[in-house]
């Protein structure tokens, strides 16, 4: 809680306080009912001067003038803490928090990416190409504010935290990517979102070899090691490098995306379902189905041209993105 919030908070106790004192001691002092007495306080604190509800004695003057004192600083010490906050943008920045929380319990399905480091950076980039739903978790208060220039959701805490987990939806999310630089903070992540989510896929990064073993052992979905695969690609730039510019081609950020590598799938009210493979390659321009999937079975690289288009199938097409968009819209999803 930074120092203008804890002011404002304080000197709001404070009136309460002082409200609920002023209000008693003019019920004993001077008999008043609930509602007069409770008029008399607010009227005495904020100085208003609408005149006293009943004449005074002795003891309810002396009551008043202490109350006066005490009410009328603790109230200037409100009002300059409103006027720190608004001036400084720490209200505006609260109000947009509680917001955001908002949004955040709301949320289903959605991608949780803990840690917002380089690694983590570069899968929050592509999933926001993508369009995808997700929560950002980051323990260094240094990164909120390019966290706050993105609008990506987010949550400054530590994942190692369930109580941070929660905030960010754990229980309803989908996926989520651990993506901090510690294999031993990365297993805890996995363990504790498997917990809190049994249906949960989990993809994690490993910096070492014993870390990969540990996040499998965890029931990690994914587990990568990052130089493992910088590593291959090196290799096979040098040993087969048309292979590796080909893919390249299909890679965001490597080349002007005028090809992808997308999978899309048919719902139940696309109005393809029943045409075969040719007819939709040859309908939808630029692209190849390059594989299948259907229900349970095993995945069909190159599926025949005559295969049927069922609903709830998934494809992997390669073609022009604008051609995959096309065919996304066509299949419903």
């Amino acid at each position: 809680m930074n120092a203008g919030v804890r002011r404002l908070l304080i000197g709001l106790a404070l009136i309460t306080l002082l409200t609920t004192v002023g209000t008693c001691g003019y019920m004993l002092l001077e008999h008043m009912r609930f509602e007069d007495a409770l008029f008399m306080t607010v009227i005495t604190i904020t100085t208003v001067g609408y005149g006293e509800v009943k004449p005074l004695d002795t003891a309810g003057s002396v009551f008043t003038i202490g109350l006066i004192l005490t009410g009328v600083g603790t109230a200037y010490y409100v009002l300059a803490a409103v006027t720190e906050m608004v001036v400084g943008g720490q209200l505006r920045e609260l109000l947009g928090k509680n917001v955001m929380m908002r949004k955040i319990q709301h949320l289903s399905g959605h991608v949780i990416v803990c840690g917002y480091g380089r690694f983590g950076r570069v899968v929050v980039d592509e999933l926001r190409r993508h369009r995808t739903t997700l929560v950002v978790i980051e323990n260094d208060p240094g990164k909120e504010s390019i966290l706050i220039q993105t609008g990506e959701l987010y949550i400054l805490g530590s994942a190692l935290e369930e109580s941070t987990l929660e905030q960010a939806g754990i229980t309803s999310a989908g996926e989520i990517v651990i993506a901090t630089a510690s294999d031993p903070d990365n297993v805890f992540i996995a363990l504790s979102a498997r917990s809190k989510n049994p249906r949960i896929r989990i993809h994690a990064r490993a910096e070492s070899d014993i870390g990969l073993k540990h996040l499998e052992l965890a029931g990690v979905d994914q587990a990568i090691s990052s130089y493992h695969w910088s590593a291959v690609r090196i290799a096979n730039a040098i040993a087969r490098p048309s292979v590796v510019d080909f893919l390249d081609l299909l890679l965001p950020g490597l080349r002007p995306e005028e090809f992808g590598l997308e999978e899309v799938r048919v719902s139940e009210e696309s109005i393809l379902a029943g045409r075969t493979v040719a007819a939709l390659e040859h309908e939808g321009g630029r692209i190849r189905i390059v594989a299948l999937k259907r229900g349970s079975e095993a995945m069909k690289l190159v599926p025949e041209p005559q295969t049927e288009i069922r609903p709830g199938d998934l494809f992997v097409a390669i073609g022009s993105r604008p051609s995959l968009q096309r065919l996304a819209e066509r299949l419903g999803k």
